[in-house]
C-alpha cells in the first residue's frame, strides 16, 4: 500500500484505522507465517475486531491498560492492533521477566488486563498473589506445549473462576475514536540507569511511523511480495513498530519466529527456501552468520534490504556480510522513546555510508551540541537531540523526569554522544554514560571495538571503563575469539594490545584484554556493560 492509497479519515485519531486501509488493498494477500499457522490480511483484521469487541464487552476502554506478558506469536498482533481499535492501552512485558520485574510493571501501569501465555501463567499467579492484586488474567497456549513459540486459543475455564481463555475475549467490532495525543503504548525502558521508565507513545508517533515508511517504501518489490522474517522479540520496539508494523501495513507477509529459538543456519536456510525480501537483526545475529561454518552455503540473493539496530555494527562484519549476501546492509538509529527511528541509511541522499546511521528520517529535527547546549561544529562529537512527530508524549507518572529529558525548545536528549559530515550523515560515537575518562582525555569504546572486531581472530569484543586510581579509569577489552580460534595460543592478550597500539593513541588501548564465550547482552541484543564492570570488580576483590 503506497501513502497516495491512504484515505484522509485514516490519515488521522486511531492509528488501528491504517490496517483497514491495508486490508481495502490487500484482503486476501498473506500478512503471517508462524510455526504452521498463516493469516490473511483479513483474518488478522478480523480477529483482532473481535478482540476489540470483547474488550469492550467486558468494559474495558479508554484509560484501561492491557499488559502483554506473551512470547512472539499471532495473538500479539491480534491483541495490540484489537486493544488499539478498544480505546486500550498496550503495556508489552519482557517474557523473560519472572516475578520482581513483572510486578513493578503491573503496579506502575496500574494493569487492568493480563494476556500471557500458559506457560508463563505460574509467573502471573505468582506475582499478582504477592501484590494481593486481581486483574483477569486472559490466557493462550496449552502449559504442557513444549515451546511458547506456537500458542493456541484453547484453554479450560472453571464456573466463571479462573483464566479466560483467548477465544472468549470477542465481540462484535469496536473502533473507538482517538485523539493524537492519546496514549496507544505504554512499553518501558531497560532501565540500564535506573528504573524502567515506563514511555507513553500516542496513535500521532504510530501513525507517523507507518506513514513515513509507507511514503519511503522500496518499490523493488510489489507490496504483497515484501517477505520479512522477524526474529526480534515484539516486546521490543524495533520488533515490535519496524519490524513487524510497519511491512504488515504495507500488506507483505510478515515470517515469525522465537527469538529463544535463534539460528543463524535456520536464518540463512529461511531466507534461501521462502525468497525473504527484508531482515532486521542486532550485531549479535549478523555476528553469528558471518562467523557460522555454513556462511556461504546459503543463497541470500533475495534480500532486497538488511537492516540492524541496537548497538553499533562492526563494519568488518557488515561488509563481510555484504560480500556474501549482496545487499547493502544499513545501519539504523532510534529510541524506545522516538517509536523506533529517526535515522536510517535506507534512502539516505548518498545510500549506505558504513559506520553511520545515515540520515535524519524527513519529520526529524536533529542537531548536535555541547555540554552548555551550543550546536558544535561538523566532525565535533556532543550529544545528539531530536525532535519530531514520532517523539514520546512523556514518561508515564514521572513528570520530573520528563521535564529532564527535553530541552526548552522540545528536543528529546538522547544521551547519545554523536557526529555528524557535511553530509548530514550522522554516526554514534557512543552512550554518554560509556565515555571512558582516562588521565583527562576521552575514550570512545565504540572506537576501540570497531577496531578490534578488524582482527582476523575477533567475532566481538566490548571495552569498558575500568576505575583505576591513578588516571581514574582504564580501557578493559572483554573478547568473544571467532569460532575455531583458540585463545591464548592462536592469539593472545598482547597481541590484541599490540594490534590496537599500532593503529590509535596510546591512551586509547585497552590495558587489559580478557576472552569471554559471549557477552551478557539483553533481550534486544544491546551488550551489557555493567555486568562486565561488575564482573570484573568482583574478580578484583578476590585477587583475580
Amino acid at each position: 500500500m503506497h501513502l497516495d492509497e491512504v484515505s484522509e479519515d485514516a490519515r488521522t485519531g486511531n492509528v488501528a484505522s491504517l490496517f483497514e486501509e491495508t486490508v481495502r488493498h490487500h484482503g486476501d494477500a498473506l500478512a503471517l507465517e508462524t510455526a504452521g499457522r498463516e493469516l490473511t490480511h483479513a483474518e488478522l483484521q478480523e480477529a483482532a475486531e473481535r478482540f476489540a469487541g470483547g474488550l469492550a464487552d467486558r468494559g474495558y476502554g479508554p484509560g484501561d491498560r492491557l499488559l502483554l506478558y506473551l512470547p512472539n506469536c499471532p495473538e500479539y498482533l491480534v491483541s495490540a492492533i484489537g486493544a488499539f481499535r478498544a480505546g486500550v492501552v498496550v503495556s508489552p512485558v519482557n517474557p523473560q521477566y519472572k516475578t520482581r520485574e513483572l510486578s513493578y510493571q503491573l503496579e506502575d501501569t496500574d494493569a487492568s488486563i493480563v494476556l500471557t501465555h500458559a506457560v508463563l501463567k505460574p509467573v502471573v499467579e505468582e506475582t499478582l498473589e504477592e501484590l494481593d492484586r486481581d486483574p483477569p488474567v486472559v490466557t493462550i497456549g496449552d502449559a504442557d506445549s513444549d515451546s511458547a513459540s506456537n500458542p493456541t486459543a484453547e484453554g479450560d475455564r472453571s464456573d466463571g473462576e479462573g483464566p479466560i481463555p483467548f477465544d472468549e475475549v470477542a465481540g462484535d467490532p469496536v473502533a473507538v475514536e482517538r485523539g493524537g495525543d492519546d496514549v496507544a503504548l505504554l512499553p518501558y525502558t531497560s532501565g540500564t540507569t535506573g528504573r524502567p521508565k515506563g514511555v507513553e507513545l500516542t496513535h500521532r508517533n504510530f501513525r507517523v511511523q507507518l506513514l513515513s515508511y509507507l511514503a519511503g517504501r522500496d518499490d523493488r518489490v510489489a507490496d504483497e511480495e515484501v517477505k520479512t522474517l522477524l526474529y526480534l522479540p515484539l516486546y521490543h520496539i524495533t520488533g515490535f513498530t519496524h519490524t513487524a508494523m510497519q511491512p504488515l501495513a504495507r500488506g507483505g507477509t510478515l515470517f515469525m519466529r522465537n527469538p529463544a529459538e535463534w539460528s543463524a543456519t535456520k536464518a540463512m536456510a529461511t531466507i534461501e527456501a521462502v525468497g525473504i525480501t527484508h531482515f532486521t537483526g542486532v550485531t549479535a545475529m549478523y555476528v553469528d552468520m558471518v562467523t557460522s561454518d555454513e556462511f556461504g552455503d546459503y543463497d541470500l540473493s533475495s534480500l532486497v534490504a538488511a537492516s540492524e539496530g541496537g548497538a553499533k555494527m562492526s563494519v568488518a562484519v557488515q561488509r563481510e556480510f555484504e560480500e556474501v549476501a549482496s545487499v547493502a546492509v544499513s545501519e539504523g538509529y532510534g529510541l524506545t522513546e522516538t517509536n523506533g527511528a529517526t535515522h536510517t541509511q535506507q534512502g539516505s541522499t548518498f545510500g549506505p555510508q558504513h559506520g553511520t546511521i545515515g540520515q535524519p528520517l524527513r519529520m526529524v529535527d536533529c542537531k548536535v551540541i555541547d555540554r552548555d547546549g551550543e550546536e558544535v561544529p561538523i566532525g565535533e562529537e556532543g550529544e545528539l537531540l531530536v525532535r519530531g512527530p514520532q517523539v514520546m508524549s512523556g514518561y508515564h507518572d514521572l513528570p520530573g523526569a520528563t521535564e529532564a529529558a527535553f530541552t526548552d525548545s522540545g528536543y528529546f536528549r538522547t544521551g547519545d554522544v554523536a557526529r555528524r559530515d557535511s553530509d548530514n550523515y550522522h554516526e554514534i560515537v557512543d552512550r554518554r554514560k560509556h565515555v571512558i575518562v582516562t588521565a583527562g582525555y576521552n575514550v570512545y569504546p565504540s572506537e576501540v571495538e570497531a577496531l578490534l572486531d578488524e582482527h582476523g581472530a575477533v567475532a566481538e569484543s566490548a571495552v569498558v571503563g575500568i576505575a583505576d586510581e591513578r588516571r581514574n579509569e582504564i580501557p578493559v577489552a572483554y573478547i568473544v575469539p571467532r569460532p575455531g580460534i583458540e585463545a591464548g595460543t592462536e592469539v593472545t592478550s598482547e597481541d590484541l594490545k599490540r594490534f590496537c597500539l599500532d593503529s590509535i593513541a596510546e591512551y586509547k588501548h585497552p590495558r587489559e584484554v580478557h576472552f569471554v564465550e559471549a557477552l551478557p547482552r539483553t533481550a534486544s541484543g544491546k551488550v551489557q556493560k555493567f555486568e562486565l564492570v561488575e564482573s570484573h570488580d568482583a574478580r578484583a576483590a578476590e585477587g583475580g
